[in-house]
């Protein structure tokens, strides 16, 4: 049986969107829906994780059916299904999965699963012509990493956060200074109204490997403010001290903070990789206008490129999932239902 490769839905629930995606060969993105829960975990500081599987369930029919309206087909046009498979939070992804599974068996539509990570790392090329090869460094709230990328689908991770990601530093940071779930939006807000100064001098990490480590700098942060009397630790309050002033200050340290490691790692690794091309930025984090600014200087001064992808595409989407599986679909790498979960 020949497979037709042209059209790919697919669906992304890795963590708190619910989102779906028609992918056309040659065409490109001819859907992207997404139902965000923040307001159904902002009471929470944080994704809370059975809230999180069951909205997958109540949206995960709804966003398909949006997503084959919008790009006018129906499940019959479509080609192949594809899936985020891992990483993510188990109770999340297994609904995606169940979902996609499901409609290939009563379809008979072949299978791809995704790697959520991989997929990230490809968003810049969606829209966008990005030279090989290229660093790519992906940022967001589970994940830190830095990638050597040859060529689509050819790429090798060459450091990592060995413990907490950049995205939960933003977000943990924010919950200490009681501000709004999620951080990072709020945090840049916060540091753009006092321009971005270093106040507070946070620690920048020690680490002379391409890897990451955020879990000191939160722990910097809040023993800081605890120094200057702001934060109980006894109680774990923010004490009235903590001025909108002081968070604005605190913010833009945080901020200046993590651009220094992201430039210092590029740094690093740029000795080992003379050859790039380019130098791209992806992942939810990447959303933030002041690191994208530093990082395009940082380039700019190599006379390197640098690309993000638009932000509706740094964020969790099922577009980039769509893109990864329609390049593995050209190549006949398909999967079956034995399909399973790779929470790693």
């Amino acid at each position: 049986m020949t497979i037709k490769k042209n059209i790919i839905l697919a669906i992304e629930t890795s963590c708190d969107e619910t989102a779906a995606s028609v992918y056309q060969d040659g065409v490109g993105i001819r859907s992207n829906v997404l139902f965000s829960q923040i307001d159904l975990h902002k009471n929470y500081g944080g994704v809370v994780p059975e809230i999180a599987s069951r909205s997958h369930l109540e949206k995960i029919i709804p966003i398909t059916r949006q997503a084959l309206e919008a790009a006018e087909v129906s499940l019959d046009d479509v080609d192949v299904c594809a899936v985020t498979n891992g990483p993510g939070l188990p109770g999340s992804l297994l609904v995606g999965v169940c979902f996609t599974k499901a409609v290939v068996a009563c379809l008979g539509k072949p299978i791809i699963g995704v790697n959520h990570l991989e997929a990230h790392v490809f968003s810049s090329c969606i829209n966008q012509q990005v030279p090989f090869p290229h660093l790519c460094l992906s940022v967001s709230g589970g994940h830190t990493a830095l990638y050597i990328v040859n060529a689509i689908g050819n790429y090798t991770v060459i450091g990592q956060t060995l413990d907490d990601a950049a995205g939960e530093a933003l977000d943990k940071v924010a919950k200490l200074l009681q501000l709004p779930y999620p951080g990072g939006p709020i945090i840049e807000k916060l540091a753009s109204a006092v321009n971005f100064q270093d106040f507070f001098s946070y620690p920048r990490s020690k680490l002379t490997t391409p890897d990451f480590s955020f879990s000191g700098l939160k722990t910097a942060v809040l023993y800081d403010l605890v120094k200057r009397g702001a934060y109980e630790l006894t109680t774990q309050r923010l004490l009235p001290t903590a001025t909108t002033a002081f968070k604005a200050q605190v913010a833009s340290s945080l901020l200046v903070c993590l651009g220094d490691i992201f430039k210092d790692k590029l740094t690093l690794v740029y000795k080992n990789y003379p050859h790039i091309k380019a130098v791209t930025f992806v992942g939810g984090v990447a959303c933030n206008q002041y690191l994208r600014n530093e990082l395009n200087a940082w380039c700019t001064q190599r006379e390197l490129l640098f690309i993000a992808p638009e932000r509706k595409l740094c964020s969790d989407n099922a577009a980039m999932i769509a893109f990864v599986a329609n390049y593995r679909a050209q190549q006949n790498l398909f999967d079956d239902l034995n399909l399973d979960l790779k929470i790693l």
